[in-house]
Order: structure tokens, then C-alpha cells, then sequence
């Protein structure tokens, strides 16, 4: 199979980007790694007159601390998440979450970028950057604008992201040395997308939970805050959690559906499974030490 005809274009900055995407009006598509977007083009489901290549934008690349957080490039490499000792120390959940997105060989061409405004609900990376409420940056040759990941996401491959703009960095703010990260996903197969999936970070001070950062996957039509489950889990020791409670007042938040794969009902039983163990995994580390 071959893709429909197009032109090609590498731009070297991220405003020349911007202008091949404003002159397009809608026919533009942006390539950074390309595990999504090569079969879709191959099959014609997806038929831009025009590629813009992000990877010759240097601007576009890279992991960074940043006043306040940590910085990385739309076109950083999957695999470079797991590379970063930054990421390691600072934002462990991260890394944990990419070592569950796709395989080997794709983690080795796909982006962070390309994930994250991608808007597939049931990615680790979408979901990663709400419940740590990292911000999305956006350019257009209209301006610039911030964009919290909470309010990024429509509904599946839905963002809101408009034809001309571009994703350029997502800065995730700085968690507190020592907060803890909650991952738990089922998946049919090691690389699929979860089933179900939940993801999270606690943070201590005195002993206390005084910062919690809660969302789902495959829960509903975009990665959902848990909300509720964040104010429960406020003010508390690891001891106090109530992990059964907080993992129904989750799914309580949810709108899980049915598909080929599996029920709304199945999600809503296992999801609540998956965070009630990882609260208890949590609990039993804080006794530990």
C-alpha cells in the first residue's frame, strides 16, 4: 500500500513550521516519529497534501529543567524519557509510563509529542500528563498559548488544537524530591494500548498527602482527573488512605464504554482493582520505610 501524493517539508525553526501550516488551510499534517501516522497514510485514512517533518527543528528536541518544572521537546524520542536522569530523580512516574508505550522498536521512533496530541484515551502519556498537570505550549503564526493538559483533550484524537497550530513543548511543573508515583494498567498483550489503566503521583510533607495528582485510561472518551479521589487522599497519612473508598469515589468519575475488546462494566470492576492494590502497594512502602 501506498500513501496519497503530498509535498514534503522539513522545516528548520518552529515558526517556518507555523507558516507551512497556516498557508496549508487544513491540509497539512505534522510528522515527528511517526508510529501512528505511517499506516494511517499507507492506508489513506489520513490524505495530507502536505507533510511538515518536525525532526530537523532543533527547538522542538530535548529534555529541560525550567523554572518551575521540567521542559521537554515534542520531538524528543520515547526512548530519551528513559535515558534522562532528570526524568529519573525528578519525574519518575514518566518514566515508568514509557516503558509501557508500545515496544522497543517503536519507542525508538515515537515522540512524546506525537503521543501526547495524538489524544488516544487509552495512552499512558496523555494520561501521565494530566494527572501531573503538565501544560501543553501551542504556536500558531497567530501567537502562542498554554494550555493546561486537563483542558487539552476533546474527546478520542480530539484536542484542541486548531489545523494551523503546532505543539511545541509540554512542561511538566516540579513535584516535591520523594513524591511517589502510582502506575497500574492492564493490557492484553505487553505494548498494547491498557484496557484499563490509572496513573498518579502522592506527595508527603510532615507525613501528610498535601499534593495528589490522580487520571485514568480507557475510562472514557479522554484521560480523566480523578478528582474526587485527589481530595480524599489530601491531608492523610499512607496509613489513613482508605484505599477501597477512594478507589470507588475514582470510578465514581468515570465513563468507561464498551468496545471489541472489553465492557464499560468490566473497566469500571478492574479499574477500581488496579487502584485499590496500588494505594495498598503505596501504603505498605511508606511502612516499609
Amino acid at each position: 500500500m501506498k500513501p496519497a501524493p503530498f509535498d514534503y517539508y522539513a522545516p528548520a525553526t518552529i515558526s517556518e513550521a507555523c507558516q507551512l501550516l497556516s498557508e496549508a488551510s487544513g491540509g497539512a499534517t505534522v510528522i515527528a516519529g511517526g508510529q501512528t501516522l505511517m499506516p494511517l497514510l499507507n492506508l489513506r485514512m489520513s490524505q495530507p497534501f502536505i507533510l511538515v517533518d518536525i525532526n530537523n527543528t532543533a527547538e522542538m528536541k530535548g529534555i529541560s529543567a525550567v523554572d518551575g518544572g521540567i521542559r521537554i521537546g515534542p520531538a524528543t524520542r520515547q526512548y530519551e524519557v528513559l535515558e534522562s536522569e532528570l526524568l529519573v530523580e525528578r519525574l519518575p512516574l514518566l518514566v515508568e509510563a514509557v516503558r509501557h508505550v508500545g515496544h522497543h522498536q517503536t519507542r525508538n521512533r515515537g515522540t512524546v509529542g506525537g503521543s501526547i496530541a495524538l489524544g488516544e484515551p487509552a495512552a499512558e502519556l496523555p494520561a501521565c500528563a494530566v494527572a501531573l498537570g503538565a501544560t501543553i505550549d501551542i504556536a500558531s503564526v497567530r501567537g502562542t498559548r498554554q494550555v493546561p493538559a486537563s483542558e487539552f483533550y476533546l474527546g478520542p484524537f480530539m484536542t484542541v488544537l486548531e489545523p494551523d497550530e503546532l505543539v511545541t513543548g509540554i512542561t511538566f511543573p516540579a513535584w516535591p524530591a520523594g513524591h511517589l508515583p502510582l502506575f497500574s494498567e492492564l493490557a492484553q498483550r505487553p505494548g498494547d494500548f491498557a484496557l484499563v489503566g490509572v496513573v498518579g503521583a502522592l506527595a508527603l510533607e510532615a507525613g501528610k498527602i498535601s499534593r495528589a495528582g490522580i487520571a485514568w485510561m480507557a475510562m472514557g472518551p479522554t484521560p480523566l482527573k480523578a478528582t474526587a479521589a485527589e481530595q480524599l487522599l489530601l491531608g492523610k497519612s499512607l496509613a489513613e488512605i482508605d484505599p477501597q473508598a477512594v478507589a470507588e469515589a475514582a470510578v465514581a468519575e468515570t465513563a468507561p464504554f464498551d468496545d471489541k475488546r472489553t465492557s464499560a462494566e468490566y473497566r469500571r470492576t478492574v479499574g477500581a482493582r488496579l487502584l485499590a492494590r496500588a494505594l495498598r502497594e503505596l501504603t505498605a512502602q511508606g511502612e516499609a520505610a
